[in-house]
């Protein structure tokens, strides 16, 4: 009669291997990894920048390698997917090192997008935007998740309270980030502080905003450029009002925003149509406001030179 396996451990296998060789035989392996098989995850919230901390990372790679292994995971069209370690790759890349330790885990979609966005979350230098993008990926993943849960056991569906349990912000400000994600990419810009204009917008006003329809935010970013100011809180919700009431249109907004708002200092601002003859073309509002203050210097220099004959 044959020999029936029983599925236990053989004698010679406990006999000749320590119980750490025996846990890590069942532990996830580290194996090298070309990192050109390795591509970004979709539609990847959180940007790799060429900042300080970047740079830091980039020279302790050089000096170091890579400390710790990036997290992966197969794709059924070859080669694999970053869950977790983008920063890392992108410093190996920029060192020549065209091979990196990763562990290897068979996550489902769901599964993917949340440790995506735990393993990056707490970091120190992130966007508004990139949080609102996370934010806004992590919770449609549980609410799948949810779905599966609720059909098996009856319980609710996963909601923005569990989201706030797990993260640093509350329920109203996970909101308004997502809510970011519902604005033109320059207008984003300006609550990221990215553009190139100078003008920056503060994530209450961003959130009134959001509510505009595509064309309006377009025309409201025209008005901005134009006059060089950004809306108030309050001005952003009568944005909003008026456009829920389909009265919002571009004499409306310059109206708006060329009004001085509480407690501001008063300032003196130019429409670009009003010194756009001076300058060429190619010159963004930014370059325009950097020229203007350059020949002010100037200027100013003259006169003080003059007063001091």
């Amino acid at each position: 009669m044959g020999r029936i396996d029983l599925g236990l451990p053989k004698f010679e296998d406990t006999l000749f291997s320590t119980q750490e060789e025996r846990d890590y035989n069942k532990a996830e392996k580290i194996t090298k990894i070309n990192v050109k098989e390795i591509h970004d995850f979709k539609n990847h919230p959180f940007h790799v920048r060429m900042d300080d901390d970047m740079q830091k990372l980039i020279d302790s790679v050089k000096d170091n390698g890579v400390l710790s292994p990036v997290l992966v995971r197969p794709d059924k069209n070859g080669g694999y997917e970053m869950i977790a370690g983008h920063r890392r790759k992108y410093a190996s890349e920029v060192n020549g090192i065209n091979e990196i330790d990763c562990i290897v885990r068979d996550f489902d979609d769901d599964q993917a997008i949340i440790f995506m966005v735990d393993s990056n979350i707490q970091r120190e230098h992130i966007l508004p935007s990139e949080r609102g993008f996370a934010y806004k990926m992590k919770l449609e993943a549980m609410k799948h998740q949810g779905k599966s849960t609720s059909r098996q056991l009856g319980e609710k569906l996963t909601s923005i309270k569990e989201l706030a349990q797990q993260s640093d912000d509350s329920e109203r400000q996970i909101q308004r980030y997502i809510r970011l994600t519902y604005l033109i990419k320059p207008i984003r810009d300006m609550v990221d502080q990215t553009n190139d204009t100078g003008l920056t917008m503060a994530l209450n006003p961003a959130y009134e905003i959001s509510f505009l329809k595509e064309e309006e935010q377009q025309e409201l970013l025209n008005v901005m450029n134009d006059i060089l100011a950004t809306p108030s809180l309050s001005q952003a919700q009568q944005l909003k009002r008026l456009s829920q009431n389909n009265q919002l249109t571009y004499d409306a907004m310059e109206e708006m925003l060329s009004t001085d708002k509480p407690n501001q200092v008063q300032k003196i601002t130019f429409k670009n149509n009003e010194i756009d003859k001076y300058f060429p073309s190619d010159f963004t509002p930014l370059k325009k406001r950097d020229t203007i203050m350059k020949l002010l210097e100037i200027w100013a220099k003259k006169r003080q030179r003059e007063k001091e004959r």
